[in-house]
């Protein structure tokens, strides 16, 4: 049977049951639970650490009422990393190569930080739609290239973590087959192939968290204009 090089995005299912909700349960496994206990291991007290640089680093642009969301962009932020992470072992499926996995996460947070500012501040969250001074005439035209580009925020977020990650996975296969394909016939290309194909799942790793913090941070920036 050929395999097509897209067969690796394709939904896990086993016996009709797809397995995509096993893929995106799996990682919060690995994380320790937090304990009373005074002094604890070092991978609970890195990712303690972990979490607090980051919820400090991000929220600290953003004012008081935004505090709130430090919870769900910390939690998505490491259901992020740890998929895109475990995603890159071999025979393994990478739900945030999905679109519709992006999408749902990117579209209901972007509508929650509008809602909060059409609530909270109404003046100010329709003002963002026309810059100030701007010219009379060019006024109509400005607030729907604004309006545009606010609805085009949450696309923004899916399509970008989608691309960058179905393009990593699918180099790594083009290199992983060549330097499969060379070894007979020419092995010193293949070696050459091989370390090239190395350093491009170093490169990955640093994508796969990359573009996790992106996704958070973009995110958090859309909540710092509405609150």
């Amino acid at each position: 049977m050929n395999l097509s090089f897209f067969d690796q995005f394709m939904s896990p299912t086993l016996l009709g049951v797809p397995l995509i909700a096993i893929a995106m349960l799996i990682p919060w496994l690995l994380f320790p639970n937090p304990s009373n206990r005074w002094l604890n291991n070092r991978l609970m007290t890195l990712q303690s650490w972990f979490i607090h640089n980051f919820t400090k680093q991000i929220f600290l642009p953003i004012n008081t009422p935004g505090h709130k969301w430090a919870l769900i962009l910390a939690s998505l932020m490491l259901l992020l990393m740890s998929l895109n992470l475990l995603g890159l072992l071999p025979y393994t499926f990478t739900p945030t190569t999905q679109l519709s996995l992006n999408m749902g996460l990117a579209v209901p947070l972007w509508l929650a930080t509008v809602i909060i500012g059409l609530r909270n501040q109404p003046t100010v969250a329709l003002g963002h739609l026309l810059p100030e001074g701007t010219p009379t005439p060019l006024i109509p035209v400005l607030i729907i290239i604004e309006t545009i580009s606010l609805f085009i925020r949450p696309l923004a977020l899916g399509v970008r973590l989608t691309a960058n990650l179905t393009a990593g996975h699918l180099l790594i296969q083009l290199i992983a087959t060549a330097a499969f394909v060379l070894l007979p016939i020419m092995p010193t290309v293949s070696i050459l192939t091989s370390i090239v194909l190395f350093l491009l799942t170093l490169l990955e790793v640093a994508v796969a968290m990359i573009q996790a913090y992106v996704f958070v941070l973009l995110l958090s920036l859309y909540l710092q204009e509405n609150v």
